[in-house]
Parts: structure tokens; sequence; C-alpha cells
């Protein structure tokens, strides 16, 4: 009798620190704080910002995380967006920030809110202009797009039999931004390479990175300079392009007499590919925004779930797409 009730005993602890240890990794289980992590835009209207929204939201859906997308376009509210993740206990942000000049002032509000901190699109920069490369940074190697645009304009030339010593070229810049700068710098290098004079390059800054500014910009320019009769244009995105093929064609320089590519893939453009009659846009460097919305959340996720860091210089490519081809690069892309 006295045996049974000592087994019994026995048996009654061990159940009950068993049940104690299963309760203790349940709560350990219950208590790992959900990864939450903060994808910050500085232009929600855009596609672009769009299209990295949609392909972040689907990392958070197939790795379990939860994403909080906010749109933050000036300073204000992007520590604003800060504060607001720092509150929801947020552990990391993927950011494209609304000027690149806000590095200082950004790093020291996420590292004060506990946030690992990756940034997208455009590169931070210090006090001094220089870039803030200690931070992890994901973006398009703007000088090689340029570089892509710069051929695909050659490419048109040569198909139609231009002369380069014939061809004026409108530049519309936005050096506003460095990596705009680095862009127009690209397809500038690569005409100017391949023959074409640099007298013949003519700058149209544009205040804004609009389709306004830039056709303000470029018909100065086509009044300036009466002489040639041919021109290609090119500029950091899409929207500044189809601002210098709108002058263009208000100055009776139609298709057969403009050649313009721009860079981005955006709405602009394919609304552009898609009208019956063919105008001077010719071409896109389309850029992938899976690769800078699911890969960039992607690679938060990771730092934060295993503490793994991303690289600090991330690059990424685009391809040129026409009239001819856009439905097949956008299904390559994901799009």
């Amino acid at each position: 009798m006295r045996r049974l009730f000592i087994k019994t005993a026995v048996s009654a602890s061990l159940a009950s620190g068993l049940a104690g240890l299963l309760g203790l990794t349940a709560s350990a289980a219950q208590a790992a704080p959900e990864i939450k992590i903060g994808f910050v835009i500085k232009q929600a209207d855009e596609a672009w910002f769009q299209d990295e929204w949609r392909f972040a939201e689907q990392a958070a859906k197939e790795h379990g995380f939860k994403l909080v997308k906010i749109a933050a376009p000036d300073g204000d509210r992007l520590l604003a967006a800060i504060d607001n993740l720092a509150a929801q206990r947020a552990q990391g942000l993927v950011v494209c920030v609304p000027d690149v000049k806000l590095g200082p002032a950004l790093v020291a509000r996420a590292r004060q809110a506990g946030l690992k901190l990756l940034t997208v699109d455009d590169r931070l920069v210090n006090g001094a202009g220089q870039v803030m490369a200690q931070v992890p940074y994901v973006g398009v190697s703007a000088r090689a797009i340029g570089e892509q645009v710069g051929q695909a304009l050659l490419a048109e030339i040569k198909k139609r039999g231009w002369a380069l010593k014939d061809v004026g070229a409108i530049r519309v810049t936005y050096d506003q931004l460095a990596t705009s700068k680095e862009r127009t710098d690209g397809a500038t290098a690569v005409l100017t390479q391949a023959g074409l004079p640099a007298t013949q390059i003519f700058s149209a800054p544009a205040p804004k990175a609009d389709v306004e500014n830039a056709f303000n910009a470029s018909a100065i320019v086509l009044t300036q300079k009466p002489q040639f009769k041919q021109w290609i244009a090119f500029g950091p995105n899409d929207e500044l392009v189809l601002g210098a093929v709108r002058a263009a064609e208000g100055k009776g320089l139609r298709a057969d007499k403009f050649i313009g590519a721009g860079i981005g893939g955006s709405a602009a453009a394919a609304n552009e590919f898609a009208k019956a009659e063919a105008t001077g846009f010719v071409a896109t460097v389309m850029l992938s925004p899976r690769r800078h919305g699911y890969d960039t959340a992607l690679a938060m996720y990771r730092w934060i779930k295993d503490g793994q860091a991303p690289a600090l210089l991330t690059l990424t490519s685009g391809e040129v797409a026409d009239r001819a081809n856009l439905k097949q690069v956008r299904a390559r892309l994901g799009l």
C-alpha cells in the first residue's frame, strides 16, 4: 500500500512538472512578439510605390509577418511615421524618404525607436551631402539605367538612318536628386561616346519631376534651337521625357522627327504605348518593383527573425520596353 502511494505521488509530481514545463513553453511561444515591419513611401499616388507595397504585402502573407504601410510625403510625416511604428512596437523599417537630406534625423529617430533601418530607391546623405553608406540600401544602378536609355536612343537613331551631326538632344534634368543626375549622366556618356557632339545636347532643368515642368523646360530649348529638325530626349523618369514629347508636338515635331526614351515603365508610359498612333515616346527602361518591395521586406524580416543583416548596397537593373514588347517585359517582371 505504501509503495502504491509513493508511486502515485511520484507520478503525480512528474505529471505536474511536465504540465508546468509545457505551460511555460506555451507561454513563451505566446509571448514571442509578432514581427512587425513598417514600409514607408514618399508618394502613395504613384504606381511604382503602389507596386512596391503590393509586393511587400505578398512577402508578409507568405512569411507570416505584419506589414504596416505608411505614406510620408514630407519630413514631418516621416518622423511621425517612425513614432507611429514605435508605438505599435514594430521592429523594422523599410523606407523611401521624401528628401535624402533627412538621413541623419531619420537614422537618429529610428535608433531611438529601436527600429532596424533599410532604405530603398533613394539613398540617404549626411549634412555634408555624402552618402550614408552605413545604412543598408536597395536601389537601381542609376548610371547603368541611364546607359540603357542612351543605347535605346542610339538604336532608334540607327533604325531611322539619322546622322548624329543633324540631331539635337534635350536632356531633361532633375539634378536635385543624385540618382536622377546619375541617370542622365549615364545616357549623356553613351551618346557622346557614340559620336553625338556634346554641343548638341541641351539641358532643360525641371523644378519638379513631372510632365508639366518638363514641357515648359523643353519648349524653351526647342524655341532657342530651331536649326535642328530631328530631336531626341531623355531624362530620369518617364514623365519628364513625356513632357519633352508634348513640347515637341506643340512645335510641330511629330513622331517621325522625335525620339524619346524614359525610365520607370510607368502607367503614363504604358498609356503612351497603347495609343492607336505611335508618338515620339519610343521606349522606357522598366524597373522591378518586386525586388524593391518583396525582396526588401523579406530582407528586413530575416534581419529581425534570424539576425541576418542585409548587404549594405544592393543595386538592381532594368529592361528596355517599347510598344511591341511591353506585355512580355511586364510579365517577366511580375507586373
